[in-house]
C-alpha cells in the first residue's frame, strides 16, 4: 500500500500530509484514474463534490472507502493509513490498547481499526 520510502511515522506523515493526499492515494491505488462502480463494473459513473462518485445504472454514490476496510467509518484516512503500517511493521503481533496508545484513540476504536486490518491484509493467516 505504502511507498518502499516510508520507513517511519514521520515520513507516513510527510508523505500524506492531509486527508484529500490519502484519497489521491487510495483512488490511484484503487482505480488507477478509471473509476469503476462497485455496484456495476460496467456503469458510467459520474464524479460529484466532496469526493464521491455516482453509478449511472444504479443511482447509487459512492467514494474510495466504498467495499474496502474504511467503510462506513468517520474515522480519518491518515489514522487508518499510521495503524495499517504500525500493525503490519510491527515484527511481534500488537495489542489494541498499544494501538489506542500509538493513535491516541479510543481502545474500542482501536480493536475494531485492527481487527479490518487483520481481516483486510489476512494476517491471522499462519500458512
Amino acid at each position: 500500500m505504502f511507498n518502499k520510502e516510508v520507513k517511519s511515522v514521520l515520513d507516513l506523515k510527510q508523505a500524506f500530509p492531509t486527508e484529500q493526499d490519502c484519497i489521491n492515494h487510495l483512488e490511484l491505488l484503487r482505480w488507477n484514474g478509471n473509476v469503476v462502480s462497485p455496484f456495476d463494473a460496467t456503469s458510467k459513473v459520474y464524479k460529484c463534490k466532496n469526493n464521491r462518485y455516482k453509478c449511472k445504472n444504479s443511482g447509487k454514490y459512492f467514494n474510495v472507502k466504498t467495499n474496502t476496510i474504511f467503510d462506513n467509518t468517520k474515522m480519518e484516512l491518515q489514522k487508518w493509513f499510521m495503524a495499517i503500517w504500525i500493525v503490519t511493521s510491527h515484527k511481534q503481533d500488537i495489542s489494541s490498547l498499544q494501538l489506542e496508545r500509538d493513535l491516541g484513540i479510543t481502545q474500542k476504536s482501536a480493536w475494531f481499526m485492527f481487527q479490518r486490518i487483520r481481516n483486510g491484509f489476512d494476517l491471522d493467516n499462519n500458512d
